[in-house]
């Protein structure tokens, strides 16, 4: 379960920061060209594309990378991406596979049947 998580962190990021690179590129081009009536209006909420543009993909690859040596804590960082991807891209055919992989990537991730290491978090 743990590699299936890392593999799945991984590709979800992968994928999350392409659209993530043209929601960007997007919003910055409609700032510098301007709206065109009915073909490309601006987003309505600018600053959370942007900030999720950058850091979701970060947390479902983070979260995949951790999901071998932390399970727990991958899982959550890939929860959190694919919460996040879906606040601000909404779910369309762009997103589905981002999303889902990072979604089953957090499951399997937090539902690791090993314990981690015993070692302390802090």
């Amino acid at each position: 379960m743990r590699n299936a998580a890392l593999t799945l962190g991984i590709i979800a990021g992968l994928t999350g920061m392409i659209v993530g690179f043209f929601s960007f590129g997007y919003i910055e081009a409609i700032e510098k060209y301007g709206e065109i009536e009915g073909l490309a209006e601006q987003v309505s909420n600018v600053g959370l594309v942007q900030v999720v543009a950058i850091l979701s993909p970060m947390l479902a690859i983070a979260g995949g990378a951790m999901a071998r040596a932390r399970a727990l804590a991958g899982g959550l960082l890939m929860g959190l991406s694919a919460v996040g991807m879906y606040a601000a891209f909404g779910f369309n055919v762009f997103t589905m596979f981002p999303i889902a992989f990072a979604g089953l990537g957090a499951v399997l991730g937090i539902a690791a049947g090993q314990p981690d290491e015993p070692k302390a978090h802090f």
